[in-house]
C-alpha cells in the first residue's frame, strides 16, 4: 500500500464520514490530486505543467503567501490536458467532468498547505517519496484532512 492510499484510506476513517458514498465524493479531489502528484513527479512537476497550461498567475498565488486566485473547471483542465484528465479519471473510475469541479476547488488550498513558505519547499513535498518531503504520513494526512473539514 502506498502513502497515498494510506493516506486515503486514513481520511476515509475521518470523524464526521458516518456516510460511506459522501466519504467517497468527498475523497475523489484529494485522490485526483494525489494522482495528479504521482503523474507529473510531485509538486513542482504538476506545478510546472500547470503554469506551462496558461495558469501561471493563479499557481504563483497558490503558492505565494496571499490570497489564492480560483480556477476553473474548464481552465483545469485545459492547462492539464484532456489526454491527463481522461487518464486519470479512468484510473479513478471517475467522470472526467465531475472531476474536475471539485479538483479546481480543492487543488489551490492543497497547493497553498504544502507551501506555506511561499515556495515549493526543499524535496518536493508533492512527491511522498523525495528525501526531505512533508515529514510523514501524519503531516499529509493532517493537512488533507483539515481540508476537508473546512
Amino acid at each position: 500500500m502506498s502513502l497515498f492510499d494510506s493516506v486515503i484510506g486514513a481520511l476515509g476513517a475521518a470523524p464526521g464520514s458516518s456516510n460511506a458514498n459522501a466519504t467517497a465524493t468527498a475523497n475523489d479531489p484529494l485522490q485526483a490530486i494525489m494522482g495528479l502528484l504521482n503523474q507529473h513527479g510531485g509538486l513542482s512537476g504538476l506545478l510546472q505543467k500547470l503554469q506551462q497550461g496558461g495558469l501561471g498567475e493563479a499557481v504563483n498565488s497558490w503558492v505565494s503567501s496571499g490570497a489564492n486566485q480560483p480556477v476553473t473547471a474548464d481552465a483545469l483542465g485545459g492547462a492539464l490536458g484532456h489526454d491527463n484528465v481522461t487518464g486519470l479519471a479512468q484510473k479513478l473510475g471517475l467522470n472526467p467532468a465531475e472531476m474536475l469541479g471539485p479538483l479546481s476547488q480543492m487543488l489551490p488550498q492543497v497547493v497553498d498547505k504544502l507551501t506555506p513558505h511561499g515556495q515549493v519547499p526543499q524535496g518536493d513535498a508533492g512527491n511522498p517519496g523525495a528525501a526531505g518531503g512533508l515529514g510523514g504520513l501524519g503531516d499529509l494526512a493532517g493537512m488533507l484532512g483539515g481540508l476537508l473539514k473546512r
